[in-house]
C-alpha cells in the first residue's frame, strides 16, 4: 500500500472514531489485528460490542467506498471479530458496521454515513 493510500485511509479513520464517538459511542481499540486481519475500530454502544469497517474513497472512480466491503472482505471480518471475542474470552451481543467516508477528488469530505450491522454473515 502506498504512503497515500495509508495517509487516506487512517484520515477516514479518525473522522470515522469522531463521528462515532459524537454518536454515543465508546472507542475500545483502533486497528485491532490478529492472524485473520485487522478490525479498524472496536467500539460499544450500551452492552454491544461493535465492530467497525471504515472504507474511505477520494471520488468515485472505484465506486462508494461501501463497494469495497466485498463478500470476501465481510467474511473477513467476521472472522476478525469473533477471533476479538475468543481473545478477550467475551459472550456479548455483537455486529460489524460500515462507516463510508467519501471525499471528492479535491480532498473535500462529501459524506461520512455508519451503516449499522452492514456485514452479516453470508
Amino acid at each position: 500500500m502506498t504512503n497515500d493510500r495509508k495517509r487516506l485511509g487512517a484520515w477516514g479513520e479518525s473522522v470515522a472514531a469522531t463521528y462515532l464517538e459524537a454518536h454515543g459511542y465508546r472507542l475500545l481499540q483502533r486497528n485491532w489485528r490478529c492472524a485473520y486481519g485487522e478490525m479498524d475500530i472496536v467500539a460499544q454502544q450500551g452492552d454491544l460490542l461493535v465492530f467497525v469497517e471504515v472504507k474511505t474513497r477520494r471520488g468515485r472512480g472505484q465506486g462508494t467506498p461501501e463497494d469495497g466491503v466485498t463478500p470476501r472482505k465481510a467474511e473477513r471480518l467476521l472472522t476478525v471479530a469473533q477471533a476479538y471475542l475468543l481473545a478477550h474470552d467475551l459472550d456479548v451481543p455483537w455486529r460489524v458496521d460500515v462507516v463510508a467516508v467519501e471525499l471528492d477528488t479535491r480532498g473535500k469530505l462529501l459524506r461520512c454515513e455508519h451503516l449499522p450491522g452492514a456485514v452479516s454473515e453470508w
